[in-house]
């Protein structure tokens, strides 16, 4: 189960004089992530440390901080809190002490951890689209039992002969709809998905 960010958080901490903030925010592409990094890094900073995940894709950076010690640690606190579709930025104004590398990694993922502790969350929900060609006639009735379904979503298109749905549902439920599908049509209608 993975969860996403409802909306950018951030969070300041001061360790060892050195001044640490997190921002992080809510992402659904590469390029949504890149613009979040260019707009709220600051050049006046010591580093500006990185990363982001979203799905199997993820990137980070240690921006001159000793390698392992700042983007591994900020990635791992995402993946920590099972979260999906985030990018976060950890910026650091150095303070004059010297925090090693197990400090700086507890440092950038601690600091990470709470901004991400703070934000409220949403459950991400892999949904699939299927097509389904229904008659007139039996059209109130499955349109009725579909919308009751949580997660399930349908857009008609009328045609000659009846109307066609794009079926939009939870990821793990096709079996089951298909199934509802047919016996409230007595197998006139099926639900198709696309095959993976």
């Amino acid at each position: 189960m993975a969860f996403t960010l409802n909306a950018p958080v951030e969070h300041e901490q001061d360790i060892k004089k050195s001044r640490f903030i997190a921002y992080a925010a809510p992402i659904a592409s590469e390029e949504e992530a890149k613009a979040f990094l260019a707009e709220k890094s600051d050049p006046s900073a010591t580093h500006n440390c990185w990363a982001w995940r979203l799905g199997q894709a993820y990137r980070f950076s240690d921006d001159g901080e000793p390698s392992g010690t700042a983007g591994k640690p900020i990635l791992q606190a995402i993946d920590g809190q099972e979260l999906d579709g985030v990018v976060v930025l950890v910026i650091r104004f150095f303070g004059g002490i010297l925090l090693g590398s197990g400090g700086l990694m507890r440092a950038y993922g601690g600091t990470t951890a709470q901004a991400l502790r703070l934000g409220t969350k949403t459950e991400i929900i892999p949904l699939v689209t299927g097509d389904l060609a229904c008659s007139f006639s039996d059209l109130a009735l499955v349109k009725a039992r579909l919308q009751a379904i949580p997660h399930l979503s349908l857009v008609e298109h009328f045609e000659a002969e009846g109307v066609r749905f794009d079926v939009t549902l939870k990821r793990g439920d096709e079996a089951s709809v298909q199934r509802l599908v047919q016996d409230l049509t007595s197998g006139r209608s099926h639900l198709r998905f696309p095959d993976p």
